[in-house]
């Protein structure tokens, strides 16, 4: 089967979480900015932190824009190897208005690094225009599902704008938006990738169908992250790595897997894998 997906372009071709083979050669950083979410996962607990640990949505502290600025100077005098700033967390960035200043200053300051933002894609459509004027150069959005008994199992709770909707409504609001935003994101060259969460006995039937979405919209790249049980659903077992490359072998008739991925922090620096 043909492959959909879009050729990266050039500033994913140096992101280590877009590319395996930049994986190890280049390193990038996350700012920690963005301290609220608008959605809980049955998945997330941000309620620890241990420095050795290595999960999306751990950050030791949150810090503002400013210093941000300092983190991004700092990491590129010790490390001439860092190609990119990205805001992951350690909520929802696009929840944040943090999230928008410290792009615009970012861009500003640093206008050869390329730019990142992960999302839940809920906020993506309404604003997508504000991170195309803020530069960001590459996308990633988290998909977990594409149907809507699925999305009821793992998302908890989803604040939208008519707090008179059901969650069932809401879940359906998330679907919907995270589509659109992919679609409206690959149409203004941000190159997009697809992170979904494989959770046994609730998605993991269903990468290929998040896969050939995400190709057909244009996606450049996917990542299957296994579930770190925890929260709701910590008695669940991890998927073990055989079904994780059973899963990417499937996913990959779609569209190009990134197979090296570290689940990292939302203050995470350096070669992905690698201590700093």
């Amino acid at each position: 089967m043909q492959k959909l997906g879009r050729f990266p372009a050039a500033p994913a071709l140096e992101h280590p979480c877009f590319s395996d083979r930049a994986h190890s050669q280049f390193a990038r950083i996350h700012l920690p900015v963005a301290p609220k979410c608008n959605i809980r996962c049955a998945y997330c607990d941000h309620r620890s932190d241990c420095p050795n640990e290595s999960r999306p949505g751990l950050a030791s502290r949150v810090i503002q824009p400013q210093e941000a600025l300092q983190w991004v100077e700092s990491a590129l005098l010790r490390d001439p190897r860092l190609r990119v700033a990205g805001i992951a967390g350690p909520g929802e960035p696009l929840a944040n208005p943090q999230t928008f200043r410290t792009l615009k200053m970012l861009r500003a300051r640093f206008p050869f690094l390329t730019l990142c933002l992960s999302t839940n894609g809920l906020a993506l459509p309404a604003f997508l225009p504000r991170l195309v004027e803020a530069g960001v150069d590459t996308l990633t959005v988290t998909i977990n599902t594409l149907r809507l008994p699925t999305a009821r199992q793992i998302y908890r709770e989803i604040r939208t704008q008519d707090t008179a909707c059901s969650l069932s409504e809401r879940c359906s609001t998330l679907l919907s938006s995270q589509q659109e935003g992919v679609k409206m994101a690959v149409e203004q060259g941000i190159a997009v990738k697809i992170n979904m969460v494989v959770i046994p006995g609730i998605n993991d039937d269903q990468t290929a169908e998040v896969a050939a979405f995400a190709a057909a919209a244009g996606a450049s790249v996917m990542n299957l992250m296994p579930l770190i049980p925890q929260a709701d659903l910590r008695r669940l077992t991890a998927p073990s790595p055989q079904q994780m490359a059973a899963l990417r072998h499937e996913a990959a008739a779609f569209l190009p897997q990134l197979s090296h991925c570290r689940q990292c922090r939302a203050d995470a620096y350096g070669i992905p894998g690698e201590e700093s």
